[in-house]
């Protein structure tokens, strides 16, 4: 669970401190004499740690600017956004099919769907009443 300083961030798994995975045990940097060579997942959970230390002491609301700013979250973003709008146009388009004009096919924007449907609505009750 996170506290209020905590946010979420997709970050990579966090890997051993760096002296241990760079140097070899004679003190080297890890290039030379058996040492331990450098590998792509040390180098990203490097990454992620310099990350985590950036943003620890960014405000709440800056680390949340900033996640929002990578593109896998705008990507992310837009799609969740285009799904939502392709179920709002289509609820329109069924609302359209329950409401009488003439001519039947008449293209209707969609503040002319919500008015329309109003006034059936009235007609309906009105005729139920009589």
């Amino acid at each position: 669970m996170l506290n209020s300083d905590q946010t979420e961030i997709d970050l990579p798994p966090s890997h051993p401190e760096p002296e241990s995975v760079f140097s070899d045990r004679s003190g080297g940097t890890g290039d030379a004499g058996g040492g331990v060579a450098l590998c792509p997942q040390s180098r990203v959970g490097e990454a992620g740690e310099a990350l985590k230390k950036d943003l620890q002491h960014l405000s709440r609301e800056e680390r949340r600017r900033r996640r929002r700013a990578t593109a896998k979250y705008r990507t992310a973003h837009a799609t969740r956004e285009r799904i939502r709008v392709e179920a709002f146009n289509m609820a329109f388009a069924e609302l359209r099919k329950l409401l009488p004009t003439l001519p039947p096919d008449k293209k209707l924007s969609k503040i002319e769907i919500l008015r329309l449907a109003i006034c059936y609505i009235s007609y309906l009750n009105h005729v139920l009443d009589v």
